[in-house]
């Protein structure tokens, strides 16, 4: 795994040790950053479910203003901290243990909650859709974007809450479903 583009282009990011984690694929990883592109630079993201921490990190590399990660698993939290002193990434991130639904409550409860620009989820391919996008639209911003990466097999929903499903994207075995939450 490496980092695809942007200010931190070729560093190379450690991968898991052990089963259960499926990182994203440099080259799914590449699709996605080519079409959230022109909303990237000054953006607040969201890395649910963020395992290496790659997703996150490409969006650091190229010009996100802050990055939060949402993990529960101790070892993939490591990983991404490590990942992150690999890049010589020191500031402008935040990394939750937690789960996503506990995360995204804490989140919301903070009185200094500002809402996200992009939030990317990428849960275990098994993990129902509708139940992983369940009160994502509570943590974008107007006009912001939820990407959801899923099994291409798997159908997922026309809308959850604010978010309505504007493009489904195949790739290999995976596909990125990117939903706008309007104001």
């Amino acid at each position: 795994m490496r980092v695809i583009a942007g200010a931190l282009k070729g560093r190379t990011l450690k991968a898991p040790s052990w089963d259960g984690l499926r990182p994203t694929s440099d080259r799914l990883r590449e699709t996605l950053f080519n079409v959230i592109a022109p909303r990237i630079v000054g953006a607040r993201v969201l890395d649910v479910y963020a395992g290496t921490g790659a997703i996150g990190i490409e969006a650091l590399s190229r010009g996100a203003d802050a990055v939060t990660f949402v993990e529960q698993d101790r070892r993939a939290q490591a990983l991404i901290e490590e990942n992150l002193q690999r890049c010589g990434i020191s500031e402008g991130y935040a990394i939750i243990r937690a789960s996503a639904s506990r995360a995204a409550a804490q989140l919301r409860r903070s009185p200094s909650f500002v809402p996200f620009d992009i939030v990317l989820l990428d849960p275990p391919y098994d993990h129902p859709a509708a139940e992983a996008l369940t009160g994502v639209d509570a943590l974008v911003a107007p006009d912001g974007l939820v990407v959801f990466e899923h099994a291409r097999r798997a159908p997922v929903p026309e809308t959850v809450g604010r978010l309505a499903l504007t493009r489904d994207l195949m790739s290999g075995d995976s596909a990125l479903a990117f939903y706008a939450c309007p104001h």
